[in-house]
């Protein structure tokens, strides 16, 4: 079992980190293609019908924004996220890696339980059943001697398997796409899409998700100023594959609702593939929210683990034992004490902190030859970029810091 970095270097142009490139794209996906991403999209598709389509657009411009300038500085500074903002302001990349990693345990809960309950819809096992299958899955995934190569394809398959399932729904939905085109430029009224729209930038470039891809790249040896060209790709490739997987399901829980039918409120997504596919809709629903969930198990393990590396050495050197235990922690909290709603709703408030720190620090960095080296040049346009996403995920922490409030009301 190795416990190094998943992948030795090697040069860019191989075939080898071709898979890395196409995996880093796919994890970072994945991790945002979660369980509560398809009930957000499904939720917010039938509110504002065709509307949406703006909310959807404007995410994925700002998500571009904000993660090719995460993605470029870890290339060139060959740091992780927190010991770049550790060299930024001492401390803050401890503070963040602290708070990623407790975010990550108290989301991976979710994770999980949703693997369980797609493999109950596929199989009819318990959900706590099929929990514990998924976690032993994603544990024997890093247990491999080439942890990092399954890692990539089960992250491709599997995305690859959601995006094509997603899309014969929306096919046989007939959503009115010529009215979904014109209110992604005009929709009805702007101002109330501007919640739907920080809501999907938190959740998909937010806590831990826009560095699962980074990071990979970065124990991949795919660093340096030379790889930039691959790495800008692979950032907006990123994006684009969770903004084509959210357009896919947004046009096919509007296509079921402008033919006027109702979502079940208790499981949103489930009723969209139900209505559309009738009872084998339901199967069909199930291996979507199985792949959604398990490779956002995996990312999130992945990733929140990485934060851990720069603490000591033998987080380094153990790492995959580490996220091994990961997995087991948040199976066994959902397995004895089930989703632990308080801990989750406080845990996902800090989380809406995570992004604007990060970013912010980021941005500072790019600027600083220190940490990105003399010949960088940081193009202007990305740090706009990087404010304006700084400056609106900041009020997604303001607003997120309210649910923690609320508790104490």
């Amino acid at each position: 079992m190795s416990n190094g970095p998943l992948l030795p270097n090697t040069s860019t142009g191989s075939k080898k980190n071709i898979s890395v490139i196409l995996g880093a794209i796919f994890i970072m996906a994945t991790s945002a293609i979660g369980p509560g991403f398809l009930t957000q999209t499904a939720v917010f598709t039938e509110k504002f019908m065709a509307n949406f389509a703006f909310a959807i657009l404007a995410s994925i411009i700002i998500d571009i924004g904000a993660q090719v300038n995460i993605w470029r500085i870890i290339a060139v500074s060959r740091k992780r996220g927190q010991d770049v903002a550790n060299m930024v302001l001492p401390g803050l990349g401890s503070l963040i890696a602290i708070l990623i990693v407790i975010g990550g345990l108290a989301f991976n809960i979710g994770n999980v339980a949703g693997a369980g309950l797609g493999l109950n819809v596929i199989f009819g096992v318990s959900p706590t059943t099929g929990a514990i299958i998924s976690a032993i899955f994603a544990i024997i995934v890093f247990s491999l001697k080439e942890a990092g190569k399954a890692m990539d394809i089960i992250a491709q398959i599997l995305g690859g398997i959601m995006i094509l399932m997603v899309g014969y729904v929306m096919f046989i939905s007939n959503p009115p796409v010529g009215d979904a085109l014109v209110k992604s430029i005009f929709p009805d009224d702007y101002s109330i899409l501007f919640l739907p729209m920080i809501t999907l930038i938190g959740g998909t470039v937010g806590g831990y998700i826009t560095f699962a891809g980074g990071h990979r790249l970065l124990d991949a040896g795919i660093t340096g100023e030379k790889n930039l060209p691959y790495i800008n790709r692979a950032s907006i490739y990123g994006i684009l594959v969770t903004g084509l997987m959210r357009i896919l399901l947004f046009l096919a829980v509007l296509g079921v609702v402008y033919a006027g039918n109702k979502l079940d409120p208790s499981n949103p997504p489930a009723s969209v593939f139900q209505i559309a596919l009738g009872d084998y809709g339901y199967k069909f629903f199930g291996i979507v929210l199985w792949s959604a969930a398990i490779t956002s198990v995996i990312g999130a393990a992945y990733t929140s683990v990485s934060f851990l590396r720069s603490f000591h050495a033998l987080f380094d050197k153990y790492t995959n034992f580490i996220i091994m235990g990961f997995i087991i922690f948040s199976t066994l909290v959902f397995v004895l004490v089930g989703k632990p709603v308080t801990i989750l709703v406080i845990v996902g408030s800090l989380n809406g902190l995570i992004l604007p720190l990060t970013l912010g620090s980021i941005l500072v960095a790019s600027r600083n030859k220190k940490i990105v080296g003399e010949t960088y040049r940081h193009p202007t346009w990305m740090i706009i970029f990087g404010v304006i996403a700084v400056l609106i995920t900041s009020y997604i922490g303001w607003v997120s810091l309210q649910g923690i409030a609320e508790l104490w009301k």
